[in-house]
């Protein structure tokens, strides 16, 4: 009887362990999500004062903003070649360096010049951050929560957004541009010391040969040693192929459907104009009758806290009900509220807005950025994380990160044309229609992968099955 008892206490010793380990890695890794948001988020505060200090003209204030783009798609075709030989928490760990150094940087430089280099640095480590966290959670995680880890660090980013908003509010009042910048170096110094004690990926220390260290971390996420010697096997398994990334991908045409549909994804996330709508949603509320600072201020943290509690939405459900049907509805939100807004728009470009439309305008903007927050911001990526085979991994997150910088770069630079083209009503109905056919490819393309093995949705990959039938 003391030996079942022992035995019981043993289980629930150890499974309360596991919780923890999970916990732990969730946490670190999502955090890597906040540092991602942050710094997209505190640029909107900090450039007036920047322009201001600077005495920027507009086509420097573009570079100010986008030079942190451009060094976050260097970031993501880097990061591969660095997640795949010192792995994946060692990638997180320059990240975190990364960030402390190009926050600092920013916050204390003397030149234009000089804040240009930091914004790049700080790029390259959004790019190490979007590449590497998603990726690493989707190896740590069992298939029943690996959608609800990774909606996780989505949610970080929001919630890295709204605290960015809310610090770019308090340093305001005084001006403060250096410290709304240099206070990004805090949390990167808490992700940096909470990386140190990250296990390694079990997938990625089986993939250099070591699989006694594999299963020992697998044995600290898993709740019996009979599921953790069970996923190892299957692991192993997966890593018979003998290529690996480039290689693999241009002679194995199973594994080139699974990279471009992973690009296919990145580029749909951006073409839903997610990015359209934030960068409109001044002027949108303007219209609505917020005419001071402080209450345009007040209105881009209702944006941002719609985002993130929008988020929550994903956290809960996605793996629940899936990937496919919040795509589905989100798509759709989006399609409808773009098509509203458009309207709403070509109303008041022709000096007919009333108090009514205004707030239609503001409501269909808060729908978009619910719906996008709720399906296309994190189910994209837990999905890229999903669908590419173990030894080409690396090669084919690296392909649809930096598709999503690159799509991210070509939206920013095509809005102010198409505004000058087709105007405001024109380009929201562009969008429209990219929502539409996103629905048609979500029917037709993306596969269910809910409570799927990677391992099991990569046989069924190199079986030749449909994309759409991977999660089978």
């Amino acid at each position: 009887m003391s030996h079942v008892n022992q035995t019981v206490t043993y289980d629930i010793d150890h499974k309360s362990k596991v919780r923890r380990m999970n916990l732990f890695v969730s946490i670190s890794a999502a955090l890597a999500g906040l540092l991602f948001g942050l710094d997209i988020g505190v640029i909107s505060g900090a450039l007036p004062f920047i322009t201001k200090h600077f005495q920027l003209t507009s086509h420097e204030q573009e570079w100010v903003v986008s030079s942190m783009m451009l060094g976050a798609a260097i970031g993501a075709i880097c990061n591969g070649w660095v997640s795949h030989r010192l792995g994946r928490k060692y990638s997180l760990m320059a990240g975190a360096i990364l960030f402390i150094m190009g926050s600092l940087g920013s916050a204390f430089a003397t030149s234009v010049e000089v804040l240009l280099t930091f914004r790049v640095l700080l790029g390259l480590a959004v790019g190490i951050a979007s590449y590497t966290a998603p990726l690493y959670l989707s190896e740590m995680a069992t298939e029943n929560v690996r959608g609800k880890m990774i909606s996780l660090y989505q949610l970080m980013i929001t919630f890295g957004i709204v605290l960015a908003f809310l610090s770019d509010t308090v340093f305001s009042y005084s001006g403060n541009w250096r410290a709304m910048l240099g206070v990004l170096a805090i949390p990167a110094v808490v992700l940096f010391v909470m990386v140190i004690f990250l296990p390694n990926s079990p997938r990625w220390l089986a993939s250099k040969g070591l699989h006694v260290e594999a299963e020992e971390v697998l044995r600290m996420l898993r709740d019996t040693s009979e599921k953790a010697r069970q996923e190892l096997n299957e692991i192993r398994e997966s890593l018979r192929m003998k290529q690996g990334g480039f290689s693999l991908f241009r002679q194995n045409g199973n594994v080139r459907r699974a990279v471009y549909l992973g690009m296919l994804l990145q580029g749909m996330q951006q073409f839903t104009g997610m990015n359209i709508i934030m960068y409109y949603a001044p002027q949108i509320f303007k219209m609505a009758g917020f005419q001071s600072t402080q209450e345009q201020m007040v209105a881009t943290i209702v944006v941002g806290l719609t985002f993130m509690f929008a988020t929550f939405i994903a956290v809960f459900t996605v793996d629940k009900t899936g990937r496919k049907p919040i795509l589905k509805i989100g798509f759709s939100v989006m399609a409808f509220a773009t098509m509203v807004l458009g309207y709403c728009l070509m109303k008041a470009g022709q000096g007919d807005i009333s108090s009514g439309l205004s707030w239609v305008s503001v409501g269909m903007t808060m729908l978009c950025i619910g719906g996008y927050a709720m399906s296309a911001a994190p189910v994209v990526w837990i999905l890229c994380s999903e669908i590419q085979p173990l030894k080409c991994r690396d090669f084919g997150i690296t392909c649809s990160t930096t598709t999503n910088w690159v799509a991210n770069m070509i939206i920013g630079a095509t809005f102010l044309s198409l505004l000058g083209s087709i105007g405001p009503a024109g380009t929201f109905w562009l969008y429209t229609g990219f929502n539409l056919v996103f629905i048609v490819i979500t029917f037709l393309l993306i596969p269910e992968t809910k409570g799927v093995t990677l391992e099991r949705i990569e046989k069924n990959l190199m079986s030749g099955n449909k994309l759409r039938d991977l999660g089978q």
